[in-house]
């Protein structure tokens, strides 16, 4: 699998994308309102689950690398996460902290959004996020998605959001 943009490429992370991932989710700043620490190890099963999601689902996250340069600066795709205790398609990205606010993130979720509309049989996509993650929401509506409800797990204010299929020809 691999998706271009006018920027990027998204590619299947390989065990050899280590280093570069470890920049990324291995940096606790940049993984701040994520539920635990990534080292080494942790970065590793992260990239192995994902290698099983493509052979299992055809999806997972994909690295997110620059079209010129073919560097890592983050990953970016779809996952089935449990939100609000029902098993949804959501899109989630990280990316390098000193790549974010350029629009890097939407680009990528851009692609995965509309790969996602055309090669699965999903109607709608979610993107969830602790609701003091600003960034990320703000992510997540540069994408086109909604917000849909907010609730609480493990003593964290969660927030959803959501795209339609049928809603997706405002974006084009």
């Amino acid at each position: 699998m691999k998706l271009e943009t006018k920027r990027l490429i998204l590619r299947e992370l390989t065990i050899n994308d280590l280093e570069a991932l470890k920049k990324v989710i291995g940096d606790k700043d940049n993984m701040k309102y994520y539920h635990e620490d990534f080292d080494e190890k942790k970065v590793i099963e992260w990239i192995l689950r994902n290698i099983e999601r493509y052979k299992t689902f055809g999806f997972g996250l994909w690295a997110v690398c620059l079209k010129e340069s073919g560097e890592l600066i983050g990953d970016c795709g779809l996952t089935l996460q449990n939100i609000h205790e029902v098993i949804r398609p959501e899109i989630g990205y990280h990316i390098r902290r000193d790549m974010q606010q350029k629009g890097i993130a939407k680009e990528a979720a851009i692609a995965v959004r509309d790969w996602t509309f055309s090669n699965t049989p999903f109607k709608e996509i979610y993107s969830y996020m602790k609701s003091h993650n600003h960034a990320s929401r703000q992510a997540a509506l540069s994408w086109g998605c909604q917000f849909v409800e907010e609730y609480v797990s493990q003593n964290e204010l969660i927030s959803v959001y959501k795209i339609k299929k049928e809603d997706i020809k405002r974006y084009l």
